[in-house]
């Protein structure tokens, strides 16, 4: 199973998550992807297993994977401070991938039900669900036409 973690800025959130993935026992190799070197450099440290930057690792990479983890913005154009390009978003958007996405009150963005819950408890959440979504996925890939 290919894991893509894409984060920008300065790639707290993804270098949280990576921690998070590798600290839970999930043996698959995690790719990490940032918006620029900065986030990079904070997942590899975190442990990500290979890396790269920019928007077309994005696209190319939102192909390959099979699970998506990042925050929310990573599907809507010109979000984290305009890191996330028109084309960005589309890939991840469109791509087959089971998405994970995390969601923040950041950005001009509000999302009606979602609970005030501390960064550390949504990656949590995110882990947990990625760990059930491969052991459904261990047998049969999951159908992405059941939006």
């Amino acid at each position: 199973m290919n894991i893509l973690v894409i984060d920008g800025q300065g790639g707290r959130m993804g270098s949280l998550i990576v921690e998070k993935i590798k600290a839970s026992g999930i043996a698959e190799k995690i790719t990490a992807i940032g918006t620029n070197s900065i986030a990079t450099s904070a997942m590899l440290k975190a442990g990500a297993d290979r890396a790269a930057t920019g928007e077309n690792p994005v696209i190319v990479n939102s192909k390959r994977a099979d699970f998506i983890i990042g925050p929310i913005g990573i599907i809507a154009a010109d979000s984290l401070l305009g890191e996330i390009t028109p084309a960005m978003a589309n890939a991840v958007a469109s791509c087959n991938a089971f998405k994970i996405l995390i969601p923040t009150g950041r950005c001009n963005r509000y999302i009606a039900g979602i609970q005030d819950i501390p960064l550390g408890g949504l990656i949590d959440a995110a882990v947990l669900k990625l760990k059930e979504e491969l052991a459904n996925a261990r047998g049969h890939l999951h159908n992405s036409s059941d939006c």
